[in-house]
């Protein structure tokens, strides 16, 4: 059983999602250097969020899984000051990620009036996303061990159809098994995501389900084929209330140049 956190209600949180660090401090994504881009993000962050209770990093941390990148995540976020927790996405390497911040990869974390569950959703190898066996019967146990607890469940692949026909095949493979857990249980309040590099929110059977901008390039809404936007990173911060209720919402780094260059080596 975690050992809770205690920070007065309403619980801060801001989330995180596909930074796409490199090893290389140069690296880009079509032309945007993303530590530059994750740098900024995290500086708003700093200014707009005076408090912050925990912090969820919800994969693709990583674009090359090297320790290096992972290092760079690390460093560049504590400047936040706050406690993290990380989860893998599909660019990630779960093992690499827990070489350096093994304490930071925790499935179940309880703080306030809830408790916060984070899944591994990632195939080796593959880009589209799977609970496998042992990841559903983490949920089903802190999902039944939650008692009076508010829960908010995480993973990287998107569970639902968001109207991008190109990144539906390589959502959650297996989403009709989460979502039927999810709803069995009425201690769930919201379902939180990355992996789509777009804002999404939405109320589906009494749960929020909610996706983040990513701190480097975006993917334009209801696209066919592969498309990115010139919005600018984001990140998202929710207020987790001890009755249950949960305010949320997406900042952009306005100030944010965003400059493309899509004749370099894409997405």
């Amino acid at each position: 059983m975690p050992q809770p956190l205690s920070p007065p209600s309403p619980v801060h949180v801001v989330q995180l999602t596909d930074a796409h660090l490199f090893a290389d401090p140069a690296g880009t994504l079509l032309g945007l250097n993303t530590r530059a881009s994750l740098g900024h993000v995290v500086g708003q962050v700093r200014r707009e969020q005076p408090r912050i209770d925990l912090l969820l990093c919800t994969g693709d941390l990583s674009q090359d899984a090297s320790v290096e990148s992972y290092a760079a995540f690390r460093e560049l976020t504590s400047t936040l000051g706050a406690p993290a927790r990380w989860l893998p996405g599909n660019h990630d390497e779960a093992r690499v990620m827990a070489e350096v911040a093994a304490e930071l990869v925790q499935a179940v974390t309880d703080i306030g009036a809830w408790r916060i569950v984070m899944l591994d959703s990632a195939v080796v190898g593959a880009t589209f996303g799977l609970l496998a066996d042992d990841q559903l019967v983490v949920l089903d146990q802190a999902l039944s061990g939650a008692d009076e607890r508010h829960c908010l469940v995480c993973c990287h692949h998107q569970p639902v159809d968001i109207g991008c026909a190109w990144i539906a095949p390589i959502g959650l493979h297996n989403a009709d098994e989460l979502l039927r857990r999810l709803r069995s249980y009425p201690q769930v309040k919201a379902l939180l995501w990355g992996h789509i590099h777009q804002e999404w929110d939405e109320v589906r059977d009494g749960i929020r389900f909610l996706a983040t901008p990513s701190t480097c390039i975006q993917f334009a809404p209801r696209s066919e084929d592969f498309k990115v936007s010139e919005e600018q990173p984001g990140y998202r911060w929710l207020l987790l209330h001890a009755d249950g209720r949960l305010e949320t919402g997406v900042e952009r780094a306005r100030d944010f140049v965003v400059t493309l260059d899509f004749d370099s080596p894409g997405y």
